[in-house]
C-alpha cells in the first residue's frame, strides 16, 4: 500500500501541466457580444475578445474594443484573463464597416487611438487599436485623439458613462434585447 501511494504521489508530481491555448479565434456570424448579446459582425468598428482561464476555446467576444478593456479592469470579472486579442485596424483589407475575421493583435502590444471622433459598433466612443504606431498617429491626424499603450489609457476613457443621444430610444430594439435575453436565461437553466 505504501508503494502504490508513493507511485501515485511521483506520478502526480511528474505530470505535465497542459498551458490553455489563448490563441485568437476566427470571428464569424456566430459571435455574440457578452455585454450587448447581439451579433458582432453586425456593428460597424473594431472588436475584442478576452480568454478566461478555465474556459478554453470560448474566449468573451465584445462589441467594441472599449468594453474589453473596461471589463478588464472592473472587480466584477470573476476569471483570470489570459490573453485580449483586438482587431488590427491597420492590417490590410480592414474598414470601419469590416474590421476583419482574423486580423487579431495582443492588446497589450497594440496602439490605441484614444479619444478620436470615431464612434464604435454601440455608438460610444472607441479605443482604436493598431499594430503600427506611425498607422496609430495617421488615424488620429485624420480623426483626433492620442496615440497610447495599454497601461497608458486611463480608466475615465473606458468606464465614464456616455451621454445617451436618443432617450427615447427604439421599442423595436428594446424587443430585440429582451427576446435575447429571455433566449440566453432559457438555455442557461437548461
Amino acid at each position: 500500500m505504501k508503494r502504490a501511494l508513493i507511485l501515485v504521489l511521483m506520478l502526480a508530481a511528474c505530470r505535465d501541466e497542459v498551458a490553455q491555448a489563448v490563441d485568437p479565434i476566427t470571428l464569424t456570424d456566430e459571435a455574440i457580444g457578452h455585454y450587448c448579446q447581439m451579433n458582432l459582425n453586425e456593428h460597424p468598428g473594431p472588436k475584442a475578445q478576452v480568454h478566461l482561464e478555465g474556459l478554453p476555446g470560448a474566449p468573451l467576444f465584445f462589441s467594441q474594443v472599449r468594453d474589453a478593456i473596461a471589463y478588464s479592469r472592473l472587480p466584477e470579472q470573476s476569471h483570470t484573463i489570459l490573453a485580449i486579442w483586438v482587431n488590427d485596424m491597420g492590417a490590410p483589407g480592414a474598414t470601419w464597416e469590416v474590421p476583419g475575421p482574423a486580423n487579431w493583435i495582443d492588446a497589450k502590444t497594440a496602439h490605441f487611438v484614444v479619444g478620436s471622433a470615431r464612434e464604435g459598433g454601440m455608438g460610444a466612443p472607441e479605443l482604436v487599436p493598431f499594430s503600427d504606431a506611425a498607422t496609430a498617429r495617421d488615424f488620429a491626424d485624420q480623426h483626433g485623439g492620442t496615440v497610447m499603450d495599454l497601461a497608458e489609457v486611463p480608466d475615465s476613457a473606458v468606464i465614464a458613462p456616455v451621454a445617451d443621444v436618443d432617450p427615447v430610444g427604439d421599442s423595436a430594439d428594446d424587443e430585440d434585447f429582451k427576446d435575447r435575453l429571455r433566449a440566453l436565461s432559457q438555455r442557461n437553466e437548461g
